[in-house]
């Protein structure tokens, strides 16, 4: 079962994400400041970023956050995998497909693109997206960092 984020689940929410940024799936950690905000921001509104939790069974597994913006490039609604995360235990069981079915259905009419990031050194990750049709863009990602 994979459901929308509540304001009840805000401390499985800080858990998981501090969880997935503690692990090395991510380049570093960031401020736990910045796991509060991000789950107002869900709570606050859905125009910017959806939150969900993943259940294997009963059991909470993992959870995923998606950004939304807009594509002229793809037409239109372009939705990124900000995170996605299972823990440890529930890796390997299809759970990880099964959120991205569930994110087509639920985006559903809208959805132009989805995009997503990895490490290099994921592998299983690399392995599950290309699996579901995924590929490298051609693009170089360059960011620039501002101090709040």
């Amino acid at each position: 079962m994979i459901r929308r984020l509540t304001e009840a689940d805000r401390e499985i929410f800080l858990w998981l994400s501090e969880e997935f940024y503690g692990s090395d799936a991510v380049l570093h950690p960031i401020p736990d400041s910045y796991h509060a905000a991000a789950f107002d921001e869900m709570m606050r509104s859905d125009v910017y970023a959806d939150g969900f939790l993943i259940y294997n069974k009963d059991e909470i597994a993992g959870y995923a956050m998606t950004a939304k913006t807009y594509s002229h490039e793809a037409g239109g609604l372009t939705v990124w995998i900000e995170e996605l995360y299972l823990l440890p235990e529930h890796r390997g069981q299809g759970l990880g497909h099964a959120f991205f079915a569930f994110a087509e259905e639920f985006y559903k009419g809208a959805l132009c693109r989805m995009r997503l990031e990895t490490e290099p050194e994921n592998e299983r990750a690399e392995a599950l997206y290309r699996s579901l049709g995924f590929e490298e863009l051609g693009y170089r990602p360059f960011v620039k960092e501002f101090t709040k």
